[in-house]
C-alpha cells in the first residue's frame, strides 16, 4: 500500500420501526421488542442523529463507509425496505458496505427476503447473499461476516459457525499473501468476555483462534454501543479489535455514550502500517459533530 485511505465505521443505527407489514410477522419476540422500543429505545435512538454523523463523514470525504449491523429493530419487511432507502440516501453500494446485526435477523420472516434486500451493500447481487464476503476498496480488503442468528426473546447472542470460520481463514491467508490490508467486519464482539452470555458471540473463542492463526490488520464490531479498543496477539503481530458506539444515540443510557463513529486512516511509515484512529461524535443532540479522541494503532509485534 502506497496511498492513504480513510474508512468510516458506524454501527447500531436502530432506525425507527416502520409499520405496514402483515400481522403474520407479529410473534412474541417482535411484540416484546416493540414494547422495548416504546419504553426505552425510541428515546435513545433518533434517526436524525445518525444522519448528522453520516453527513459529517461525507463532508470529510472518506474513502468508504462501513456499517456493522443493527440498522433496524424488529426485522419487519417494511423496515428492510426503509433501511434500503436510507442506505441509498448515503451513497451507492460502491462506497458503502453493510453487514447484518441481531436486530436485522430478528425472527421468522416466513419466506420474506429480509436482509437480502441489502445484497448490493453486502458484496452480493440480485438479492443473493453469501457470507463471508470480500470487498476490495482502495488499498484494503473488507471481510464481512454474519454473526446474526434468530434467538428467543430476551436473547441477543450470535454465532459465526464452522463454515464461515473455515472460509474466513482461507480468505485471510490468501489476502495476506497478496500483502493487502485486511479489515474484518462482524457485529457481535469477536473476543471472549466482551459481552454477557445472552448477548455474546457463542463461538468467540473459535473466532479469536482463527485470527491468531490467520492474522488481520484490523477487526471492527458493534453491538455493545460503546467505543473500545482491545489487542489480540496473533502468531505474527498484535491485531487491534475496535468497537464503536451507537450512531444514533441522542441520550446516554447506562454506560452507553452519546452517538459517535470511528474514522480510520491507513498509511505506511518507516515502521510499517500505521492506522490513525479518530472518534467523532456529539456532546448533545443539537451540538455539531466534533473530534472526541485521536490515537495511532500500529499492528505489529
Amino acid at each position: 500500500m502506497t496511498e492513504t485511505f480513510t474508512l468510516a465505521h458506524f454501527s447500531d443505527v436502530h432506525l425507527p420501526p416502520v409499520f405496514g407489514s402483515r400481522w403474520q410477522y407479529w410473534n412474541a419476540k417482535r411484540v416484546l421488542g416493540y414494547l422495548n422500543w416504546l419504553r426505552k429505545r425510541r428515546r435513545v435512538h433518533q434517526g436524525e442523529i445518525a444522519d448528522k454523523l453520516i453527513a459529517d463523514a461525507t463532508a470529510l470525504r472518506v474513502g468508504h463507509i462501513v456499517i456493522t449491523g443493527d440498522l433496524i429493530n424488529l426485522g419487519l419487511p417494511s423496515e428492510y425496505e426503509a433501511a434500503l432507502d436510507w442506505l441509498k440516501s448515503i451513497d451507492s453500494p460502491e462506497n458503502v458496505t453493510v453487514i447484518p446485526g441481531n436486530h436485522d435477523i430478528y425472527s421468522s420472516l416466513y419466506g420474506d427476503p429480509g436482509v437480502a434486500r441489502w445484497a448490493e451493500y453486502m458484496g452480493g447481487e440480485n438479492d443473493t447473499l453469501a457470507f463471508p464476503f470480500v470487498r476490495r476498496v482502495g488499498p484494503i480488503a473488507l471481510i464481512g461476516l454474519n454473526s446474526a442468528v434468530e434467538t428467543p426473546p430476551f436473547f441477543a447472542s450470535g454465532r459465526v459457525g464452522a463454515h464461515q470460520l473455515e472460509i474466513t481463514g482461507e480468505q485471510l491467508t490468501a489476502l495476506g499473501e497478496e500483502g493487502i490490508v485486511r479489515v474484518v467486519l462482524i457485529h457481535h464482539p469477536p473476543l471472549p468476555n466482551l459481552a454477557p452470555p445472552r448477548r455474546a458471540l457463542s463461538d468467540a473463542a473459535h473466532f479469536a483462534h482463527l485470527l491468531e492463526r490467520g492474522d488481520a490488520e484490523l477487526v471492527l464490531y458493534g453491538h455493545n454501543h460503546k467505543t473500545r479498543v482491545d489487542w489480540l496477539r496473533s502468531r505474527t503481530k498484535s491485531i487491534p479489535v475496535v468497537g464503536v458506539a451507537s450512531a444514533s444515540a441522542a441520550v446516554t443510557h447506562g454506560e452507553e455514550p452519546l452517538a459517535s463513529y470511528n474514522l480510520f486512516t491507513f498509511f505506511k511509515s518507516e515502521n510499517g502500517l500505521r492506522i490513525r484512529h479518530v472518534v467523532r461524535g456529539i456532546d448533545a443532540p443539537d451540538s455539531p459533530v466534533r473530534k472526541i479522541s485521536e490515537t495511532v494503532l500500529t499492528p505489529g509485534i
